[in-house]
């Protein structure tokens, strides 16, 4: 029988811009959230958790493993675009960046790692995971920026933030079918046991 392989991106994080991004932890409703899909049951039959190496997703991640006893592995090179360059900017700016991200593919914005590149890495990490774990249900914890460009190469779309998760916080996911191209675009977490997830 085929295995379900879902990615998921961590839900709403504690923002403080005198740490660093990688290093932001779940906000009390995010923590909320992730145990609340925990102890729903529908991830019961997940098996391996991969995740990101950033401190929210390993958070993500460790909720839902305690729940089934899922192995959880981290891979460091699966984590968000490198926005280093410019660190923490406040929202509206932010989101100015990250459109002309999306909309500038192979161009570095402000310093920050390229859509393209972002792209690449984590389709990478993504192969290389999808043939090396056990059997069983798989799902992948990470992030929306990365989420959205691993969704757009699977599904043969061109690079564009119009696939992005959208406001909301985060806690999306999007499941594959068996000829490994997504089922459906992003849907906030709470879909997983409030209705058939496809």
């Amino acid at each position: 029988m085929a295995r379900v392989v879902r990615y998921l991106t961590h839900p709403q994080v504690n923002i403080d811009p005198a740490v660093p991004v990688p290093e932001w932890g779940l906000s009390d409703l995010g923590r909320a959230r992730t145990e609340a899909l925990a102890t729903s049951g529908a991830l019961a039959k997940t098996r391996t958790i991969v995740s990101s190496g950033e401190q929210k997703a390993i958070e993500t991640a460790e909720i839902l493993s305690r729940a089934n006893g899922a192995l959880v592995i981290v891979r460091s090179e699966m984590h968000e675009n490198d926005r280093s360059a410019t660190g923490f900017l406040p929202g509206p700016e932010f989101e100015a960046v990250a459109d002309a991200f999306f909309a500038n593919p192979d161009q570095s914005v402000r310093g920050w790692e390229t859509a393209r590149h972002a792209q690449h890495r984590v389709h990478s990490q993504f192969e290389a995971v999808l043939e090396h774990t056990p059997a069983g249900d798989l799902l992948f914890v990470g992030h929306g920026g990365v989420g959205t460009l691993l969704y757009c190469q699977l599904a043969g779309l061109p690079i564009s933030g119009a696939h992005d998760q959208g406001g909301g916080g985060g806690g999306c996911y999007f499941t594959l079918g068996s000829d490994g191209k997504p089922l459906h675009a992003c849907r906030p977490m709470e879909r997983l046991y409030s209705e058939k997830p496809y």
